[in-house]
């Protein structure tokens, strides 16, 4: 896998992931309490045997940066190895990245410098696990200039998404975005081909029609635009997605949307989740913060009222549970849940404060936010909205560092 340049697009902001993105880039969202979400992507690099590493940047990337910096300096640069983030040059022209083939084509200067023979394109910000490794062999065995990572998904809901035709050898016929009527798999017509947002290039065939979107009126775009104009000239295949999570059912999720983005964190606290964190053979790495312990206290008051206790949940270092109840939840390093605090189905964030007789449910809690006594969330949902953004599932999502007040008190 040494001649593979990986180039992972990091740049999005994630607009429906807003009040989560109002900070930070969507890669950089925190997920399953103690990763971000680039975590997944990253960790299938090394996984896959793939050591040279360009992130491309962009919108408000400071946090990301700094994960990158700080969580993934591991490889050693003198034998040729890194993970660098790449933040927009402006080399080629002063535009911003104006599409995701724009993004690659303005840095082809590394492409120049680390003369790979292929290049790999991914998403960073998407949760699943591939050994990108079985993608490089389809590729040599088909004799293809490019191949794209594709998953099957019900001819119903493939809408959704970028729909890859192909005929019985996986060639690459159309492509089609988000269309009215998918173009089903020819061996199983309940189904159709959905793009992962994965690329394998051999170089000069992306450099050549890198060069020639660029002088083009486009969205420059790999799935509007560059890989539509290859399907007539190249070689171009679909890779069906082999799973490294090994479950009954594949696992591969764009968590765009706050409900998608809740309950994909909120599976991970079943007994049996559909992704697992757990397996030795596939590591998920991370930046891990010098937290202390997870810490119990209270665990019964004389009336068996008052508890410290944490069911069916994720707790992360330096939490303290300190006389309140917490089920179904996922909690980040450094949350604080205080006396008689009752927090169900949901997702607090790094340096929370839940006060004392507070009842949180069905919330997301982004980082810094300090939830005053008494305070309800989730329960009243009309009164919610005029203070957070709430789904039309009724789920509610605090913002970065907001400032609660304490409800009023008719007793004083």
């Amino acid at each position: 896998m040494g001649d593979i340049l990986t180039m992972v697009l990091a740049g999005g902001k994630g607009e429906r992931l807003s009040p989560l993105t109002l900070h930070r880039a969507k890669p950089a969202v925190p997920f399953g309490g103690k990763y971000r979400i680039i975590d997944f992507t990253l960790s299938n690099c090394l996984n896959s045997g793939l050591r040279r590493i360009a992130v491309l940047i962009q919108y408000k990337s400071h946090s990301l940066d700094r994960h990158i910096r700080t969580g993934w300096n591991i490889l050693n640069p003198e034998l040729g190895e890194f993970i660098a983030s790449i933040p927009p040059q402006q080399r080629i022209s002063e535009d911003w990245y104006r599409g995701t083939a724009d993004a690659v084509y303005q840095n082809l200067f590394l492409i120049e410098t680390e003369p790979p023979d292929f290049v790999l394109i991914l998403a960073g910000d998407h949760i699943y696990k591939m050994n990108y490794a079985d993608m490089y062999d389809f590729l040599i065995a088909k004799e293809a200039d490019a191949v794209v990572g594709a998953i099957e998904f019900p001819l119903a809901e493939a809408s959704r998404f970028g729909v890859i035709g192909v005929d019985d050898d996986c060639r690459i016929l159309r492509f089609d975005e988000k269309p009215e009527h998918p173009f089903p798999i020819p061996s199983d017509p309940a189904q159709a081909f959905v793009s992962m947002g994965i690329y394998l290039f051999r170089t000069e065939v992306l450099k050549e029609r890198l060069m020639e979107d660029a002088g083009l009126d486009s969205l420059h775009d790999f799935g509007r635009n560059i890989i539509p104009r290859m399907i007539e000239q190249n070689r171009v295949y679909a890779f069906k997605f082999q799973d490294e999570n090994r479950k009954a059912v594949k696992y591969w999720r764009d968590i765009g949307t706050l409900d998608a983005y809740w309950e994909a964190n909120i599976d991970l606290v079943a007994v049996d989740p559909l992704f697992n964190l757990y397996d030795e053979n596939w590591p998920v790495r991370t930046y891990q913060g010098q937290f202390p312990p997870a810490k119990f206290v209270f665990a019964q008051d004389y009336d068996g009222s008052r508890k410290g206790v944490a069911l069916d949940s994720i707790v992360c270092g330096g939490c303290i549970i300190s006389g309140g109840r917490v089920q179904n939840s996922v909690l980040s390093p450094n949350v604080r849940v205080q006396d008689y605090a009752d927090v169900r189905e949901s997702i607090v964030m790094e340096n929370v404060v839940i006060g004392e007789h507070a009842r949180i449910r069905r919330a997301i809690i982004d980082k810094d936010v300090t939830i005053p006594p008494k305070t309800e969330i989730g329960y009243d949902i009309e009164a919610d909205r005029k203070r957070f953004t709430v789904t039309e599932s009724g789920l509610v999502a605090i913002s970065k560092g907001m400032k609660l007040h304490a409800p009023f008190d008719p007793s004083g």
